[in-house]
């Protein structure tokens, strides 16, 4: 839970890495709260509003996490697009998501797993 919030807390920030657990568990949180009020709202037959407005709340943080993500890769944000490509750019963009943190510093920070946290 603290992945997910720690990435709403950095709402828009563009900037940076994120490492793969930041970014997974922010998929997987999504996914289960878009299916929560998706069933949800089926139940009591509503159009859909409040995961509209949820998918909207969480657009700009997805983003974000995305090209941090790929930041952390050692590429550019602007990668996201390859996604329009029908079919493989999915493919390639969910592979650049698996592929492992970059070790050491690039141009866009330090290695998040190498940045010692401090323990609360």
């Amino acid at each position: 839970m603290n992945w997910y919030l720690e990435v709403l807390k950095k709402y828009a920030v563009f900037s940076g890495r994120a490492r793969r657990r930041e970014y997974w568990i922010f998929c997987l949180f999504n996914f289960i709260i878009a299916l929560v009020l998706g069933f949800v709202e089926g139940l009591i037959g509503s159009p859909g509003i409040v995961g509209g407005l949820y998918s909207l709340a969480v657009f700009v943080p997805g983003l974000a996490v995305s090209v941090r993500r790929l930041h952390d890769t050692n590429r550019s944000g602007w990668w996201l697009l390859i996604a329009f490509v029908p079919i493989i750019g999915a493919i390639v963009l969910l592979i650049f998501m698996f592929q492992d943190s970059q070790p050491g510093n690039n141009q866009f920070g330090a290695n998040p797993k190498e940045v010692v946290q401090p323990v609360a």
